[in-house]
């Protein structure tokens, strides 16, 4: 393999496992703020894609991007209220069997809408044919969209959690949402803000990677599939390991590729999360092995 080989497969890799890694970081929202996996957090991403290439027609890029985050964040908020809020003391296997549910009720529903169709966005900017040439490798404008992207989002989070009042107050909750309720803290405004964040986060990946890989219907589940993958490798309610384990795996698939055929990709993240669940079931970055990795 060539150096400028290598380099394309890397920087194809640090892409794709940003995007599993802004995926993750919505899983891991849910998770500490209701001890759930949101296993409908794929379809977050779709409907942020779909949506965003709906409104196109009517307005500039940046605002049917901004109209679709915003939409796909009110759709979280009602799915938590309809679903969600009502329930007394559910156990945990109860809520994950309904945002399964909910996962193919709004995938046939963007089916019922969208049609079976590929859509894509156009690009931020430049278009499909223009690319930046780094060490010998080439790359898209918009693989900088999606980079920038996800820093930002672990950014603009890390300083939510740690300076905001709503911030601390989610944390709050997910440490002992009892305690917090006590102490005045309205812990269901704060789930239905997690869910209205966790999909606006999702909906911004769909969007950002519109370009590259296309939305379709169905195109959330995959994405699911390895966030979940991410989130299980950096460790569940760890955003910043899951950023981490996102360009691992990311990086991981993308050199696999270069050896084994691409219809084994999905089986790399497969073997990686089955693998971690029976060596380290806790993830690679727990509390205690993180370090400088601070949870948020």
């Amino acid at each position: 393999m060539t150096s400028e080989l290598l380099v394309q497969y890397l920087l194809s890799g640090i892409t794709i496992g940003s995007v599993y890694a802004i995926v993750a970081i919505g899983f891991n929202i849910i998770y500490n703020a209701t001890g759930i996996i949101n296993f409908a957090q794929g379809e977050f991403v779709m409907l942020g894609g779909m949506l965003a290439i709906s409104c196109l027609p009517f307005m500039p890029l940046l605002l049917a991007v901004i109209c679709a985050v915003a939409a796909t964040a009110l759709i979280g908020a009602l799915l938590h209220f309809c679903f969600f809020r009502w329930l007394q003391a559910p156990s945990v296997l109860r809520m994950i069997v309904i945002t399964i549910g909910l996962s193919i009720l709004i995938r046939e529903a963007a089916l019922m809408i969208w049609g079976e169709q590929v859509r894509a966005l156009p690009h931020f900017t430049g278009n499909e044919i223009s690319s930046i040439r780094i060490l010998g490798a080439y790359l898209s404008p918009q693989v900088l969209w999606v980079l920038g992207t996800a820093a930002v989002i672990v950014l603009v989070l890390s300083l939510f959690f740690a300076r905001t009042r709503v911030g601390r107050a989610m944390r709050a909750c997910a440490a002992n949402p009892t305690a917090a309720t006590l102490c005045g803290i309205n812990a269901q405004a704060m789930v239905t803000i997690a869910f209205m964040l966790s999909a606006a986060i999702g909906a911004l990946a769909g969007c950002v990677v519109s370009p590259m890989t296309q939305t379709q219907y169905d195109s959330g589940t995959s994405l699911a599939i390895k966030g979940f993958t991410v989130a299980i490798l950096g460790g569940l309610g760890n955003s910043t390991g899951a950023a981490v384990a996102g360009l691992l795996l990311g990086v991981t698939e993308a050199l696999a590729v270069s050896i084994l055929p691409v219809a084994y990709k999905d089986v790399i993240a497969i073997s990686l999360l089955l693998i971690a669940l029976a060596v380290r079931p806790t993830g690679l970055f727990t509390a205690r092995a993180a370090g400088a990795l601070k949870e948020f």
